[in-house]
């Protein structure tokens, strides 16, 4: 290296010593100064590369840095002192270092608090709920517990909809309603899909709500689970679930909820949906179902009855929309019954078609049903036919119907006196329910000897026994205790159906039906019913009402019905009798239908057929315990029998025995009914047995 080179290095190495010296933090300034001076040198890179790094190495360097970080110590310390200086101000003589730490306790308390008051559920005795209409109701699926379950809805008070988010509870027993209330619950909504299962939640799914003038509508696509002990709300978190739609149905099938159909209004246009979605209670999680291109499948729908059967679920009706020329859509109520077959593994699930036999309820929609002991009840619905060109004329329903699911049989419930029942009971206290009882079990215990089957530990037993005796006290006809009811909480009973109406909110507890608001039309306008009824399924014996507003209803009728009469008046004489002409035309035809229906309902109904024929039959005016008492030791002979070399216990067995009977007598019901109107038509109203445990007397 010549003196020339050596010298340029050092000038430079000197230049940037101080550049170093001067605290400049910013080491691409260092960079761009070593860059510069390489140019102006003309000196090869690779010597004066190790300038540069000398500089890192360098102890003024170190000097540098260790200067650096206690200045910024140094700032961090009066930073923290000024901070505490002002909290000691405004404390006092509080020591700042503990005011702080307790500080901090005092945050995460009041988070702690927070989220405990998001997740409390408060419970509220209150008189009913507020008037509403398509709000989700069931009965809660706990097997020990007699409860209503309703959440949300929506109301329409001068032209503006509210919906609600609040969830109720009413106890049969006391007549009580409960209002939960939580801050994690779901958001307001009507119409969301609701289903109960035996392990103590119920799911709800979707649901709509829209601005208060109705102009537009959101679809909700979320999932709820509620424990039905505690009362709390849990969401499903899930990436993949059924999109989002109101008027579709869930029903249950062993460990999964069945979702079906639904609709979604996109302001433009209305789509029907079809897909099946089944929610696993085990892993908390959905999984559509993928049908076969080549299998028939329900079209899509909305406003249907899912209810389950044995081997999945049970499919009828609904509403839908199918084109009516270009650009136009004509409502269309279906009345198809299809049975949704699962299987464990879900890539088995198919649809059956099932053919309509006997006869046929007529077409409706608005009528969802509900399930109760292998059957499904149905109540109300409306049919809508083209009146004109501009507008529709509605027919309403308050009938209800019952369908057996499994062999697919429609048979019309009509209420009755329930004076015949009530004098059977009366008649057969002469020997009482206890001594019954007693000789009941002394037989089966004595069938169970015999079969060498040991008993189960006596807790266990009793337990078994009480919970057995508690239903069959629901069904069982006790005048003193009706009168005790009506003692404690009098409401009145009527001897006839509700006003007409659709989409009443329907749920059953134990035997007992219970319906809830409802929509009337009249011309082009709603009118919300607000009223609550039960009706015990196994007496039929009349309508409760704990409630019921009909002033806006009949008000309503009292108008338009002048108003008709008004326009009926300005008519033209001929075109009077043109429209009379037409009016009759049209009544002839539709009475030509309606005979032609009662025809075959005659024909087809007389006679149920039995499809368990080797079973005990029921008898007319039998009530479930009486039914129990006659038949026990035959049920439980034949659960022995089926027990096929397993061990069973005897609770086991007698539970199983019991099951069997009173799957029979809900099975029989329709049947027997028809026998006991036969019955009360011939001024019949007890059959009286004879008692064949009774000493024979001389006849004389």
């Amino acid at each position: 290296m010549n003196r020339t080179t050596t010298d340029i290095i050092k000038s430079i190495r000197a230049e940037l010593l101080v550049l170093a010296e001067n605290k400049n933090k910013n080491i691409i300034s260092i960079q761009l100064k070593y860059t510069s001076l390489y140019l102006n040198s003309g000196v090869p890179l690779f010597q004066l590369t190790p300038i540069f790094m000398a500089k890192k190495q360098s102890k003024s360097d170190k000097e540098a840095k260790k200067l650096r970080m206690a200045e910024k110590a140094k700032k961090a310390t009066a930073k923290a002192a000024k901070s505490g200086k002002k909290k000691a101000k405004k404390l006092g003589d509080v020591d700042s270092e503990a005011e702080e730490d307790e500080d901090i306790d005092t945050i995460l308390s009041n988070f702690q608090k927070e989220q405990e008051l998001y997740q409390s559920v408060t419970v509220s005795i209150c008189d009913r709920p507020s008037r509403r209409i398509n709000s989700s109701m069931i009965g809660n699926p706990i097997h020990t517990k007699r409860e209503l379950l309703m959440f949300g809805g929506e109301n329409t008070t001068n032209g503006s909809t509210h919906f609600y988010n609040d969830l109720f509870t009413f106890s049969p027993d006391s007549a009580t309603w409960r209002k939960i209330t939580s801050q994690n619950s779901p958001t307001h909504r009507s119409s969301a899909a609701i289903a109960g299962h035996p392990s103590g939640i119920v799911i709800l799914h979707g649901g709509e709500f829209s601005s208060p003038k109705q102009g537009s509508f959101y679809h909700y696509s979320d999932t709820w689970i509620l424990d039905c002990e505690s009362k709390e709300w849990t969401k499903i978190e899930s990436r993949q679930g059924p999109s989002a739609r109101s008027g579709h149905r869930i029903a249950t099938w062993k460990n999964y909820f069945i979702l079906f159909g639904g609709f979604r209004d996109l302001g433009s246009s209305t789509t029907y949906l079809n897909d099946v979605w089944c929610f696993d209670v085990l892993s908390y999680k959905w999984k559509q179902i993928e049908f076969p291109s080549t299998m028939a499948q329900p079209d899509s729908r909305s406003g249907h009855s899912l209810v389950p059967c044995l081997d999945g679920a049970v499919l009828w009706g609904g509403y839908t929309k199918v084109k009516a020329g270009k650009g136009l859509q004509k409502g269309k109520i279906l009345s198809d019954l299809w049975v949704l077959k699962m299987r464990s593994d879900l890539t088995g699930v198919r649809w059956e078609r099932r053919r309509k036999v006997g006869y046929q309820p007529s077409a409706r929609v608005g009528c969802s049903m509900v399930s109760h002991k292998g059957r499904g009840v149905l109540f109300g619905g409306v049919y809508d036919y083209e009146e004109t060109e501009e507008g529709l004329e509605s027919l309403f329903y308050n009938d209800l119907i019952t369908l057996q699911v499994e062999d697919n049989r429609w048979y019309s419930l009509s209420l009755r006196s329930g004076k015949g029942q009530a004098q059977k009971v009366r008649l057969n206290k002469k020997k009482g329910k206890s001594g019954r009882d007693e000789d009941l079990e002394a037989i089966l215990n004595g069938l169970l000897k015999k079969a060498n089957i040991s008993d189960d530990t006596e807790d266990e037993e009793n337990a078994d026994d009480e919970e057995i005796e508690k239903e069959l006290r629901k069904m069982d006809y006790d005048e003193e205790e009706e009168k005790e009811e009506e003692e404690s909480v009098c409401y009145q009973i009527v001897n006839k159906l509700p006003h007409p109406r659709f989409n009443a909110s329907t749920a059953v507890v134990d035997d007992t039906l219970f319906i809830f608001g409802g929509v009337w039309e009249k011309g082009e306008k709603d009118y919300s019913i607000d009223s609550f009824y039960s009706v015990d399924l196994a007496k039929l014996d009349g309508m409760k009402m704990y409630w019921e507003d009909l002033q806006d209803v009949e008000a309503a009728k009292i108008e338009l019905d002048s108003d008709e009469e008004e326009e009926d008046d300005d008519e033209d004489d001929d075109e009077d009798e043109d429209d009379e002409d037409e009016i009759r035309d049209q009544k002839l035809v539709a009475e030509e239908e309606e005979d032609e229906e009662e025809e075959e309902s005659v024909a087809d109904e007389p006679e149920i057929p039995d499809q368990r024929p080797w079973l005990p039959h029921p008898k007319a005016f039998e009530t479930l315990r009486d039914f129990y008492v006659r038949t026990g030791a035959s049920f439980l002979e034949w659960s022995i029998s089926n027990a096929r070399g397993e061990v069973k216990g005897a609770k086991h067995l007698k539970r199983k025995a019991f099951d069997l009977c009173q799957d029979r007598w809900w099975e029989r019901r329709e049947q027997v009914r028809l026998e006991e109107d036969k019955l009360e038509e011939l001024g019949v109203e007890a059959v009286v047995e004879r008692d064949t445990t009774a000493k024979a007397g001389k006849r004389r």
